[in-house]
């Protein structure tokens, strides 16, 4: 398979899986109701929620320049701002072409290398990984019975512990393989793997990193309550439990990278979430769409807003520092 056809099937697949999780949506709950769950729903939840949305959103853009200064580049906020903006609209066309764009960004207007600044993006996405993996981790230890219980209605457990025990199997014999192996592949895994704890301990060598891991952490609260008083927009799930807050911001996360900007996966990994609550489907995916309609609408707003902006706003700064 050539280079052209990899790419045809990155912008194809995810256009595809969002037209069939956009029908199969559809097929749950009717057009006329989803319509009606829109008109019902209290806006100012949603309007808490995307302000908190976008709270996170000028949090990432500030956090930036602190992995950007120890390389001697003191960037503009406005251009750092406007970047995240115009990389998460872009997210919506290509899936990860908004990083590209991102970092192109502060190499036309800032005159960093491109390699330089996308290096930063990598290892402040290896930071919210971290704080993703602790937000699962909590999760699970939250609701570790009832999670087990539900996967004891549909796996034994005698298969649970068989499984368990042969992951851990699996993961020592590849440790052992990545440790001792001297194959290509293996040490590209192996580089891979290097330049991953490279990034983390990265972090902790920044002058201002107490403000980063700060702002790391401000920036996923933010994500979370804001699915959260989004949740009180829809009077039937307005009282669920925090669990469910929690798994459903999970997978719907997940979803975001499945399709471009989750496009119709986002309300189905919420629906999926909520059904292991016995939440009904119609409020349930409703809540999905309201969720993402509301960031969507924020980030089309800001996003183009940023894109048409910044060639006048560098030209001002010209004509001023001139």
């Amino acid at each position: 398979m050539n280079s052209k056809q990899k790419s045809i099937l990155k912008i194809s697949i995810p256009i595809l899986l969002s037209i069939i999780a956009i029908w199969y949506s559809f097929s749950i709950i009717p057009l006329e109701k989803l319509v009606n769950s829109f008109r019902q729903a209290d806006y100012s939840w949603v309007l808490l929620g995307t302000f908190l949305g976008l709270l996170s959103h000028l949090s990432r853009a500030y956090r930036w320049r602190f992995q950007l200064e120890p390389m001697g580049y003191k960037i503009k906020l406005g251009n750092s701002i406007m970047a995240v903006f115009a990389a998460y609209l872009i997210n919506y066309t290509i899936p990860r072409a908004g990083e590209v764009a991102r970092a192109s960004v502060l190499t036309n207007y800032e005159g960093i290398p491109f390699e330089k600044s996308f290096g930063t993006i990598v290892s402040e996405r290896i930071a919210d990984m971290i704080v993703m993996l602790g937000i699962i981790f909590f999760t699970l230890f939250l609701q570790f019975d009832f999670i087990f219980a539900k996967l004891s209605e549909s796996i034994s457990t005698y298969n649970i512990i068989i499984t368990a025990v042969t992951s851990v199997i699996i993961i020592l014999i590849l440790t052992r393989i990545i440790q001792k192996g001297n194959s290509k592949i293996v040490l590209k895994i192996k580089s891979f793997l290097i330049g991953l704890l490279e990034g983390i301990f990265s972090i902790f060598k920044m002058k201002k990193k107490w403000l980063f891991i700060f702002h790391t952490l401000f920036i996923w609260s933010m994500y979370v309550l804001m699915f959260y008083v989004t949740s009180f927009s829809i009077p039937e799930i307005s009282d669920i439990p925090f669990a469910a807050i929690l798994i459903g911001f999970i997978l719907a996360s997940f979803s975001i990278a499945a399709t471009n900007g989750g496009i119709g996966s986002y309300p189905l990994a919420i629906y999926a979430a909520f059904s292991v609550f016995n939440i009904p489907e119609d409020p349930s995916i409703a809540f999905g769409w309201i969720m993402w309609t509301s960031q969507t609408l924020m980030i089309m707003f800001f996003g183009g807003l940023s894109l048409l902006y910044l060639p006048f706003y560098n030209r001002k700064i010209s004509k001023t520092n001139f």
